[in-house]
């Protein structure tokens, strides 16, 4: 319905690929070497799409900066010794890759947002074969951590759409409350970290149950956006 440019802005862990056995493996790893208890698997499930301090820092609250940036340093080492394994398995969630493909050749533009390191990204991207899919790629490096809006108000600078024009898709709170906060629109996917009635709360718009069905979902969410707004702006006043 629109010809206006829009973009669809992905999150990583737990939307795009399944990583979270060798998150939990890595921040064990980073606990030990601190002389900490190792947290259990679901508490770091919860903090998945944290930037890593940010992570740590809510995994042990009680703990000095000091001891969060030795642990996510750690952690770093950890993760990296990892992906040099040739077996390293961290797979796409079954549709990932088709649908990008379609949402490319209706014409979206794609990005991702995520809590992962730059060397993080790029390595999930060679390791996948996305290289060149991504206008736009906004990891903890450059910005503040999740749920605040920073990753996403560059993402829309950098491409030049509009935020009613913008979906943001992860599978976190920390991703629908940002998404909320940059005004684009949050959709939350119903495999990953977060179950679905919490990611509603935090403001997802809808959720999508399986890859197949989100290139309908997004045109449908942009289109009856752009019908209201349309509807309000002819209304008497």
């Amino acid at each position: 319905m629109t010809d206006l440019p829009r973009l669809a802005v992905f999150d990583v862990d737990g939307t795009l690929v399944d990583s979270q056995h060798n998150i939990v493996a890595a921040m064990s790893a980073a606990c030990q070497a601190n002389g900490l208890d190792t947290p259990r698997p679901d508490a770091v499930r919860r903090v998945i799409g944290l930037s890593l301090v940010e992570a740590v820092a809510r995994l042990f609250p009680a703990c000095g900066e000091d001891l969060h940036l030795s642990v996510a340093h750690s952690y770093k080492d950890a993760f990296f010794a990892q992906r040099s394994r040739l077996d390293l398995a961290e797979p796409l969630f079954a549709g990932a890759m088709e649908t990008i493909d379609a949402l490319e050749n209706e014409g979206w533009l794609i990005g991702i947002a995520t809590g992962k390191s730059r060397r993080g990204v790029e390595s999930f991207i060679r390791r996948h074969g996305f290289e060149g899919r991504f206008i736009t790629l906004q990891s903890a490096d450059e910005n503040p951590s999740k749920p605040h809006p920073a990753m996403l108000l560059r993402a829309l600078a950098e491409t030049g759409v509009k935020p009613e024009n913008a979906v943001m898709i992860g599978d976190t709170t920390f991703d629908m409350a940002m998404g909320r906060s940059a005004r684009v629109h949050p959709v939350g996917v119903a495999w990953g970290y977060h179950p679905p009635e919490e990611l509603v709360d935090a403001g997802a718009e809808t959720i999508v149950e399986e890859f197949a069905r989100l290139p309908a979902l997004l045109s449908a969410l942009i289109d009856t956006s752009l019908v209201e707004r349309m509807e309000c702006a002819s209304a008497p006043s």
